[in-house]
């Protein structure tokens, strides 16, 4: 049976009330990289420092030779493998992480891109030229060995190099794309970006969607939906409406499969509206994360472990993993154990899906499709209505996510709410001026060093004092297509904040991080399931962004994290038409 034809009988049964644990598939197929006991030996005898070491290793032999030999040690020893020898046998039979890959320089990556004399600011400048240069640092493209083996490694094979974000991240991922293209575009390097874009395509040609990330183990989730958005920065930079002709219908596929299979109905007021979800309906805990999944499940009842697996999944598909955002209306809401992910329905992933249907109505337009054009119109209106519905609180100005099994809105700050703005999934201009209100009222314009994550201090990775570039840009380009000047001026004062603090942290470090702890003047985050990680693909991606837009006026110095109240007055007189201006 077709992966995706199970899928879709699964989740009938699941909502049937008819699944059990035995129903979950795994991961992925492989008894290595995805189930079954050398996983399961290896990682939970904790080898290595993080469990994504070792199904990032690729083997030495064919898979069949390498379990052969695997369950011949495990009946010398009884299934009680002592880890010397277990050590003994990874050393034999895999080869170190990252041998699959090699660095590639980019060849379209050039010295200067126009871009650059934008910025006023000597220092900021000079640092954007070093950010540039890190796209040659984070360039990867697969050996042919993957193609030619591909049962022997754990990497999906690409065709056309990639970049990175860093750190322990070799493989490139889903929604941390979006953010990298941004930047490279305004590197002038469009040609990095169509392979992405290319690479992308044919995981949906071959998968029937994007997984999170370029690993086997990751193949049965996915992550926010950005491609068709990738593919409208690419051709509103190049103008390739070739490539766009040709690749449509590939990305209507894989808007097909969140409509088939992440999408839920949720009725209010008389009325049933359709939107989406995060469901990653696979058992087994997270190769790369196992021993901490399988850890969690024991402080369970064991009927409920697969249900805590599953719904653990769905959290990496969110992109936040892990976050209150998803532990909210549980019984014990500071307990990781209690997260309900496939509960609630995320204001972002429909803003994303919102923004892609209105980009497919007006991709099919310029191809002269008018019935497929009226179809995504047709989505995008009926997904507008469902999340005014369903999402919008008038009196806060926001929107919010909505806890299913509750029947009411999570109404805890979290800069996703937010994201509509970003998506233009909105029909009325006043919501973005509702919006500043409602950053006022959280005291979100309080924090000097960026936007927190949310306003919870969980010890999780997604959640305060963390900041994210991808949710800073969610936030600041929202609020800039206000025609408010006080509304524009705030979202130029959230840029500065971020650069400040991304610019102090590099200037110490010499370096770039995936996250920012800023509560205390701006360091690299904690927390979550592993160390900060340098690099940072699109960290880089939005500084470089900002500075694009906003290089005329940021500073590399110290300021006042927003202007004073007669400033901003100020700045609100000049949008009054001069009859109205005082005499």
């Amino acid at each position: 049976m077709p992966a995706r034809t199970w899928e879709l009988s699964l989740l009938l049964l699941l909502e049937l009330g008819l699944g059990s644990q035995e129903a979950l598939p795994p991961s992925c197929e492989s008894q290595i990289y995805c189930h079954g006991e050398l996983l399961h030996q290896v990682q939970m005898a904790k080898l290595y420092q993080d469990d994504k070491q070792f199904v990032d290793m690729p083997l030495c032999l064919a898979p069949d030779q390498v379990m052969q030999r695997f369950n011949e040690l495990v009946s010398t020893h009884n299934h009680s493998i002592p880890q010397q020898q277990l050590q003994l046998f990874l050393k034999e039979h895999f080869q170190a992480v990252g041998q699959e890959l090699e660095s590639w320089t980019p060849e379209d990556w050039k010295d200067s891109p126009r871009f650059l004399q934008k910025i006023s600011d000597p220092k900021l400048r000079a640092w954007a030229g070093q950010l540039h240069q890190l796209w040659k640092k984070l360039g990867k493209k697969v050996k042919p060995e993957v193609l030619l083996h591909p049962e022997q490694f754990s990497l999906i094979y690409s065709q056309h190099p990639f970049i990175v974000p860093g750190g322990r991240f070799l493989e490139f991922y889903y929604w941390d794309s979006y953010w990298v293209m941004e930047g490279l575009l305004l590197s002038e390097m469009s040609e990095t970006v169509k392979g992405m874009l290319q690479n992308f395509l044919d995981l949906v040609q071959t998968y029937g969607h994007v997984p999170n990330g370029a690993r086997v183990y990751y193949l049965q989730r996915s992550q926010p939906p950005l491609l068709t958005l990738m593919m409208n920065r690419y051709v509103t930079h190049t103008n390739d409406t070739a490539f766009l002709r040709d690749n449509i219908g590939t990305l209507a596929l894989e808007l097909d499969f969140w409509a088939e299979n992440r999408n839920i109905s949720v009725s209010s007021r008389g009325k049933t509206y359709i939107l989406n979800r995060y469901h990653v309906p696979y058992g087994g805990p997270r190769p790369e994360s196992y021993s901490k999944d399988a850890e969690l499940a024991d402080l369970l009842p064991e009927g409920d472990r697969e249900t805590l697996w599953a719904e653990l999944k769905a959290g990496a598909e969110s992109g936040w993993d892990f976050s209150s955002r998803w532990l909210i209306g549980s019984p014990n809401p500071d307990l990781l154990s209690s997260i309900r992910t496939s509960k609630l329905v995320p204001v972002d992933l429909n803003a994303f899906l919102c923004q892609a249907e209105d980009l497919m109505s007006n991709f099919y337009t310029s191809l002269g499709n008018d019935s497929q054009a009226m179809k995504y119109r047709n989505l995008r209106e009926q997904r507008l209505v469902a999340m005014k519905a369903i999402l919008w609180d008038e009196e806060k100005g926001a929107w919010f996510d909505y806890d299913l099994e509750n029947g009411k809105k999570n109404q805890e700050f979290y800069p996703s709410n937010l994201a509509p703005l970003w998506a233009d999934c909105f029909s009325d201009l006043s919501v973005v001026d509702k919006a500043l209100k409602y950053l006022e009222d959280s005291q979100i314009l309080t924090y000097q060093h960026g936007i927190p994550t949310s306003l919870r201090n969980t010890a999780q990775q997604w959640d305060f004092p963390n900041a994210w570039a991808p949710l800073q840009d969610l936030v600041i380009r929202g609020l800039a297509k206000s025609p408010s000047p006080k509304t524009q001026e705030v979202a130029f004062q959230l840029a500065q904040n971020w650069i400040r603090t991304n610019f102090d942290v590099y200037s110490q470090k010499s370096a770039m991080y995936e996250k920012y702890d800023i509560s205390n003047g701006g360091q690299p985050g904690g927390g979550g399931e592993y160390e900060v990680q340098e690099g940072f693909g699109w960290t880089n991606g939005v500084v470089l962004m900002l500075l694009d837009r906003y290089g005329d006026r940021l500073s590399s110095g110290t300021q006042a994290a927003f202007p004073e109240p007669h400033y901003l007055a100020a700045a609100l007189l000049l949008s009054l038409p001069l009859s109205l201006l005082p005499q």
